[in-house]
C-alpha cells in the first residue's frame, strides 16, 4: 500500500512538473506577433523571436530575414526600440549601435518551423 501511494505521488510530482502552467509565458503582444508571422509566408531564412538582457532590461529581438530589411528590438511592453542592423546602410537606426556587443542571456522563444 505504501509503494503504491509513493509511486503514484511521484507520478504526479513528475507530471506536474513538466505542465505548461510552470513554464514562463511570452506577453499577449508576442504571441499575437507570433501569429501575425505565422500567417505570413515563410521567411528565407525562417523568422525566429529571441529574448535578451540590453541595458538592464529584456528585449525580444526579431532578426531581420532578408537583405536591407532592418531587424527589430522590442521593449518587454512591445514598443519598438531600436533597429540594430540592416536598412540601407546595413547598421539600423544607429539607436542601439551595441546591441550586438552587450545584449546578454540569449534565449530563443519561437522560430517558424514551416
Amino acid at each position: 500500500m505504501k509503494f503504491r501511494f509513493l509511486a503514484i505521488f511521484i507520478a504526479l510530482f513528475l507530471l506536474t512538473g513538466c505542465s505548461p502552467a510552470t513554464q514562463a509565458s511570452n506577453p499577449a503582444w508576442v504571441d499575437k506577433l507570433i501569429q501575425q508571422i505565422s500567417s505570413d509566408p515563410v521567411g528565407n531564412p525562417p523568422l525566429s523571436i529571441w529574448k535578451y538582457e540590453y541595458n538592464g532590461q529584456a528585449v525580444y529581438f526579431v532578426p531581420a530575414h532578408c537583405c536591407d530589411i532592418p531587424s527589430t528590438v522590442y521593449t518587454a511592453e512591445g514598443a519598438i526600440l531600436c533597429s540594430p542592423d540592416g536598412g540601407l546602410t546595413g547598421k539600423g537606426d544607429g539607436k542601439c549601435s551595441d546591441f550586438f556587443e552587450k545584449r546578454t542571456g540569449e534565449q530563443l522563444i519561437w522560430q517558424d518551423s514551416r
